[in-house]
This record gives C-alpha cells, structure tokens and sequence, in this order.
C-alpha cells in the first residue's frame, strides 16, 4: 500500500476526465482502508469506487482511496436459492458474468451497466425492468466516524428510483465494502417484456429463454445504443426519467401526441429523458471535444479531452432547454463533484 502524488484520475473515471488528485492510494482489504482513514496527515480523503456514475469537474485536493476491495462468495444455498457476496471492487458487468456462469439467475436484465458492485446500493442500479433491490439482501458499510462495519438490509437502505439512504441521509458516512445477493438457481423469473428484449430474442430465434440469452440479447441492445467508455468518454444515463403528474401529462400529449409514458401510480407518469432531449434538439449535438450521443440523448460524452466543467454546461443547457419547452426538470443521475 503506497501513498501517490498528483496522480492523473483519467483511467479511474469513466468520462476519461484528467483531473488530478493530490494524493492517491488503492486498497485492497479492511484492515489497510481502516488504516488509511485513521491517517492524520491526509484529513481531507475522497472516496473513489468504479468511477462510472460521477462527473469530476475539478482537481481533488484531497487523499484519493480508491476502494479495490476483491472477492466473491456463496454464503448459502438450497435447491432454489443461493446467497452470493460480492465485495465492493468488483467489476459490476464481471460479476453478472460469474453469477450467469454459474447458472444464477436475477440481474441478468443488469447485463453491461458499468461500475463497480459497492456503487451499485448507492444507486440502486437498474435496467430493462430489473433493480438492485430485487435481488439485495444487505450490504456492509465502513462507518467514517466510528470505523466499524455495520450492515444494511433492504428495508433499512431506503431504496428508491435510483435512490437510497447513501445518497440522502446517511451520504458520505459510510463506505460500502460489500454486498449480498439472493439469486435463483432454477425456476429462473425472467423478465423479457421492458425495452426490445423480447424483439431481440425473436430476432435470433429464441423462444424459451435462458438467463444467459437474456444477458446476451442486452448485451447487444446496449452496445447498439451506448458508447463503450473505454472508447469514447461517458457515464451512461446522465439524467434520471423524470415522474409527473398524469394530468401534466395529459396536457403535454396535446401538443405533444408522441410523448410517451409509463405509469408510476394513479396520478403519476415517467416520461423518457431521452426523448425530451431528443426533442429539444440534442441528440448527437457535438460541442468541439465533447456533446450528446447520436444513438441515445441520455448519454453525454467526451470525445477527446473535455473538461468537466464542460460537460457539466452542457447539461445545464440541456435541462434549461427541456424546462423551457415541456415546464419538467430533469435531474442528473450522475454526481457532481
């Protein structure tokens, strides 16, 4: 375990932003992490997961710890279920592919979503009809105050819409160093009806699934649809679908017939954001060294060496746009920083 200096954040971030951190350290197990907290030299410390879900706008004057916690277990099995742990520096896709190679079935619909396992709480990661919080059972947090491992199960994790307790009212107190699934291993509950799944399966002639198809037939979606960050700089969805209420939408729809929506409860809808950037104009707008993705208007993207400062104006154009067109605020799923 080695403390760096002025360490550039480009291959730890997935917009690929150059920003610098004073100090850096990758740990790979508890009792160094707990070490490097207790450290007084570096009071300031900035904790660093996957990367995929934050825009880093500015050089980090702070202790960088990048979380490189390893490790993945069967902590119970039956006939039907088993229990899987996953600690938080696994690679979130990675680990779908371990559970799917062992014929685990669950987040197989999660196929490709970029990051890290101990982000994935923290968002509540979700794609094609499928959350984190299907399948969650508990994840274990490093408290930053007392140092101790404490354990959140579902309930207590308040999860919403790519939402929880770590980003509310316990955000910045804990740092997740694992997590615990329930998965099935056989009578498998799929869910191929969300997005063109079940038109991809159709496409390769598949008419009685396995978990493995359906990861394969998202796969392909997303790849058609999404940058690769490794190749082009982005964090996937920028901004979360906004929910409004059924009656702004049904006043939208006269202006705007083509407007789709999903129902949320009796009096609410969620709109795509990505049609309402689209229609705003945006979808594969370049702006020099970064833009919007000609493929999907959710995703923002640095194509070369875009500060983040950039793409943070970017996005405020964006929603400045949308509120002035349609009155509804989209808000960045991504953080901030």
């Amino acid at each position: 375990m080695q403390i760096l200096q002025n360490i550039s954040l480009k291959p730890y971030n997935t917009f690929g932003i150059d920003a610098i951190a004073s100090h850096f350290v990758s740990v790979s197990n508890i009792d160094d992490l707990k070490a490097i907290l207790k450290l007084k030299d570096y009071p300031e410390k900035f904790i660093l997961g996957g990367g995929s879900n934050m825009l880093i706008t500015k050089d980090i004057n702070a202790l960088v710890v990048h979380i490189n916690l390893k490790g993945i277990s069967i902590i119970s099995e039956n006939d039907d279920f088993v229990t899987v742990k996953a600690n938080a520096g696994e690679n979130w896709h990675e680990f779908v592919l371990w559970c799917l190679k062992h014929d685990f079935g669950g987040i197989e619909n999660m196929s490709l979503i970029p990051g890290n396992v101990g982000t994935s709480p923290i968002q509540n990661i979700g794609a094609y009809g499928v959350e984190l919080k299907d399948t969650f059972v508990s994840c274990e947090g490093l408290d930053l105050n007392s140092k101790k491992i404490k354990s959140f199960d579902k309930q207590a994790c308040h999860f919403g819409y790519r939402n929880s307790i770590f980003k509310q009212e316990a955000k910045g107190q804990f740092i997740i160093t694992s997590v615990t699934f329930k998965l099935t291993k056989r009578n498998h509950k799929l869910n191929i009806n969300y997005g063109t799944i079940s038109d991809e399966l159709e496409q390769k002639g598949i008419k009685n699934p396995t978990i493995q198809d359906i990861s394969k037939a998202v796969i392909t979606i997303r790849e058609s649809k999404l940058p690769n960050p490794k190749v082009i700089g982005n964090s996937g969805s920028f901004f979360k679908n906004p929910v409004i209420s059924k009656a702004k939408y049904d006043n939208l729809i006269k202006n705007f017939s083509d407007l789709p929506s999903y129902p949320v409860s009796d009096t609410q809808v969620k709109v795509p954001a990505g049609w309402l950037i689209e229609k705003a104009g945006f979808k594969g707008k370049r702006f020099g060294n970064y833009g919007v993705h000609n493929k999907q208007a959710l995703v923002l993207v640095n194509y070369g060496d875009a500060s983040g400062e950039d793409i943070l104006n970017l996005s405020k154009l964006i929603q400045k746009t949308v509120e002035q067109i349609f009155n509804i605020t989209i808000e960045a799923e991504v953080n901030i920083l």
